[in-house]
């Protein structure tokens, strides 16, 4: 179980608490008004979660790079309409729909 820390003890202990998460490699919770605030962790582990959102963001650019080739090859030169139109034209389609249902039932 991770450690954990009130928000005045770390300040307090700051070097005791870095000296542990050091040592340990654990990390360290730290809380205000019994809430967890912060997270100190080793800096290793720090890089670590860093290599990983890269990686994510990566991946997200990778598949959305795929998704564009595939529209582009779907769509060639076409203009794509335009996504607000759609939008209003649903929520227009909608609405009568709406009133019809009401009207259809007085």
């Amino acid at each position: 179980m991770d450690t954990v820390v009130s928000a005045t003890d770390a300040r307090v202990h700051f070097g005791e608490l870095m000296r542990q998460v050091m040592e340990t490699g654990k990390a360290v919770t730290v809380e205000r008004g019994g809430k967890p605030a912060v997270v100190v962790v080793p800096v290793a582990e720090y890089e670590h979660l860093l290599d990983l959102r890269r990686q994510r963001w990566e991946e997200w650019h990778r598949r959305l790079d795929a998704l564009h080739e595939r529209m582009r090859a779907e769509i060639g030169d076409r203009e794509l309409p335009d996504v607000a139109e759609l939008i209003r034209e649903g929520h227009e389609e909608r609405d009568q729909q709406l009133w019809d249902a009401i009207h259809a039932v007085h």
